[in-house]
């Protein structure tokens, strides 16, 4: 049911997406290695793992996916707080006060277990929170121009990288953490894209070395990037559009349809740019063509969610209910208590305790419980009507 003050559908796909974030503690990679002539839990643990570069697995999907939320949600949190008689400067500041401290946990979550602050932006929070206020003030302008601003900024994001230099003979790629002959990088035009050697790169090796470090930054290990918020917020903005659709007079079933050709044509139009070299489909520098391709997929997974929870009125999802209407509690439960919760177990249960089954599943195992564990502090804050919220 949709009410003007919370989305149903949305709740639980951000359950889902959370669970998905959470499940990382199942390790099904690891379970994949110890049983080698497994297809399926190779295809599990394909799944659970981001794809090395180029191409998109089930797990690629979690982070544009909450990116997604944030901007399907926003016209009713607008709506909710001017309704009770907030101005839009008041709105103003509580959404600039938002996003510094989605930044500033970001990077306190990155900086666990360190010597001294972690100073680095590409954690989804902090991706979030670098976009968000732009993010808001679009909220209040006509669909129109929330058009313009994602095309201006999936044009204006590739035009930056394709006019970036391309490496040198003389160019040091140990300096960059990569091979010259790494297997995935790409060739010709894609070149421009590829990890560590881009646009983004560039800009961190300057930008990240004006706060305090241990070691000079000289490159990020996965290839992620601060200036990926910028194609981030163009994510945010196709969920700003659906959050549009669904505030819009239309029937539901003509809702469902739209999210349903969005999602398709989105899918379909980045495998395409994909194919043509245009732009590669990449999610960890966050391409254009990622936003596309990966916004057709969130489109899709909304018209699900809808499609069940909104329209057929389903009742069997209070599992990912818990998880979805908090979900600032649980990326921290999940983000900065596991190691703590992990070994708490070992401790309390003995270092082998989770080889009842045979050593093969011991991560799936213990990873188990400590999702269990996750999800009963998550029901403990529902049922007391504890919501963490920025």
């Amino acid at each position: 049911m949709i009410s003007q003050n919370r989305l149903a559908s949305a709740d639980i796909y951000r359950g889902f997406v959370m669970l998905l974030m959470m499940a990382e503690v199942l390790h099904f990679g690891d379970v994949s290695k110890a049983l080698p002539n497994s297809s399926f839990w190779a295809f599990l643990g394909h799944h659970q793992d981001h794809v090395e570069w180029v191409g998109c697995a089930l797990h690629d999907l979690i982070q544009p996916s909450f990116s997604f939320l944030v901007g399907v949600v926003l016209p009713y949190s607008v709506a909710n707080r001017l309704s009770k008689g907030g101005y839009f400067n008041q709105a103003l500041w509580h959404t600039i006060k938002r996003s510094i401290i989605l930044i500033a946990l970001g990077i306190f979550l990155r900086s666990q277990y360190k010597t001294q602050t972690y100073f680095t932006f590409e954690d989804t929070l902090s991706q979030i929170g670098l976009g968000y206020t732009v993010l808001f003030l679009l909220a209040f302008r006509s669909q129109k121009v929330q058009i313009i601003a994602l095309i201006t900024i999936l044009i204006g994001y590739w035009l930056a990288f394709a006019l970036y230099q391309l490496p040198d003979a003389n160019f040091n790629y140990t300096d960059a953490g990569i091979t010259k002959d790494w297997e995935y990088n790409l060739s010709g035009f894609a070149a421009h894209w590829n990890k560590n050697t881009n646009l983004a790169w560039a800009f961190d090796r300057w930008f990240l070395n004006l706060f305090p470090r241990e070691k000079p930054f000289l490159f990020n290990g996965g290839g992620y990037a601060t200036l990926s918020f910028i194609p981030t917020l163009g994510t945010m903005i196709l969920g700003l559009l659906a959050g549009n659709i669904f505030l819009s007079s239309s029937s539901s079933q003509e809702k469902l349809k739209r999210f349903l050709i969005l999602g398709i044509s989105g899918i379909i139009l980045g495998l395409v740019l994909d194919a043509l070299g245009v732009c590669p489909n990449v999610k960890r520098i966050w391409t254009p063509t990622w936003v596309v391709f990966s916004g057709g997929w969130c489109f899709l997974l909304l018209a699900f969610f809808y499609w069940v929870i909104d329209m057929k009125q389903s009742t069997d999802a209070y599992f990912l209910k818990v998880i979805g209407m908090n979900s600032i509690a649980a990326y921290c439960i999940a983000d900065g208590l596991g190691i703590y919760i992990s070994k708490s177990l070992k401790i309390h249960l003995g270092e082998n305790y989770a080889s009842i089954l045979g050593d093969s599943y011991q991560t799936l195992i213990h990873g188990g419980l400590m999702l269990l564990i996750y999800w009963l502090i998550l029901n403990w804050l529902y049922k007391k009507k504890i919501f963490i919220r920025i």
